[in-house]
């Protein structure tokens, strides 16, 4: 999904780790973040919210947010959905 969003601004050679920022080094604004959580969440449906995890971050942590950091939420939110 990431890949896809990055080559509609023809970025999709771009290297991606787990330390990569959204930010400074994808160079991704909000909207891009906010398209991003809404692939992720049309994918995985409601027990993956991005907006959700945002909101509970300061402008600082989403500076700096990490494409680790998403996978993480996005991992624990998805074994979450499978405990109840």
């Amino acid at each position: 999904m990431l890949r896809d969003l990055l080559a509609e601004d023809g970025l999709d050679d771009a290297e991606i780790t787990r330390e990569t920022t959204f930010h400074d080094d994808l160079e991704l604004e909000s909207i891009d973040l906010v398209t991003l959580a809404g692939s992720l969440r049309e994918h995985y449906g409601d027990q993956v919210n991005v907006a959700l995890f945002i909101a509970d971050l300061e402008l600082d942590e989403i500076i700096a947010l990490t494409v680790g950091e998403l996978a993480d939420y996005v991992a624990a939110s998805l074994r979450a959905g499978t405990e109840g």
